[in-house]
Parts: C-alpha cells; structure tokens; sequence
C-alpha cells in the first residue's frame, strides 16, 4: 500500500502575514483553520478573514514536512513571489 499524498499549502491572513502548513486534506484543513476550532492553528485565529493563497502537492510526510521548514526559513520576499 502506498503512502498517502501530502501537501504544503500557504494562507494569507487578513492582515497580510503568511502561515505555511502541511496536510493531506488540503480543503478540510482550510475548513478548520476558518471555523477557528480546536483543531485550527492558534496563530490564524481572530486574523480573518483567511485566504488559501498557495498550495503543492509534496508525497511523503517527511518531504512534506521538510519542505514546510525550508519555506518557513524563506524572506517574505521569496514567500510572496512563490505565491505569485
């Protein structure tokens, strides 16, 4: 059985930080960070509203995860123009 695939995505908070993230439900994952659940990333929440701005499939999780820390290493200049 194959490993499912990950996937790195960036959000765009309404005060224009990024928060850069992995998971391997893309739409779910925005869904709850929106909601503001328990399971959201503190850092987005009251920071609304959110705008899914960037994402890539990656494979593994561990590829994901490093890719995760690589990005979050990254100026905001590069960040933005990987968003485009």
């Amino acid at each position: 059985m194959s490993e499912p695939m990950w996937f790195l995505y960036m959000i765009r908070c309404a005060n224009g930080h990024l928060y850069t993230g992995v998971t391997l439900d893309i739409e779910r994952r925005f869904k709850e960070h929106q909601t503001g659940g328990p399971k959201a990333a503190k850092f987005l929440r009251g920071k609304g509203p959110l705008a899914l701005v960037y994402n890539e499939a990656v494979g593994t999780k561990s590829d994901a995860l490093k890719r995760e820390i690589a990005i979050k290493r990254w100026p905001r200049t590069k960040k933005l123009a990987l968003i485009g």
